[in-house]
């Protein structure tokens, strides 16, 4: 039998891993302050640090092939 908390941190775990935004999972479970949410659920997953660095990744690539005056048009 699976514990009401363990499917609740699921939950939790599961819409950060996809990129939830920490404000909506706090509302969804019921928190006042998303400092809660973050202190029960807002541990890292391995998931988690491969997303990161696969969008860190893209935003190198990124920055690599964007044409430098487009990096200096606002300056």
């Amino acid at each position: 039998m699976i514990a009401l908390h363990s499917l609740r941190h699921a939950h939790a775990t599961l819409l950060f891993e996809t990129g939830v935004n920490v404000k909506t999972v706090s509302e969804s479970l019921g928190h006042d302050s998303v400092q809660t949410t973050l202190e029960l659920y807002g541990h890292v997953t391995p998931r988690m640090r491969s997303n990161a660095a696969e969008r860190f990744g893209l935003l190198l690539m990124t920055a690599r092939t964007a044409p430098t005056s487009a990096l200096t048009a606002e300056n």
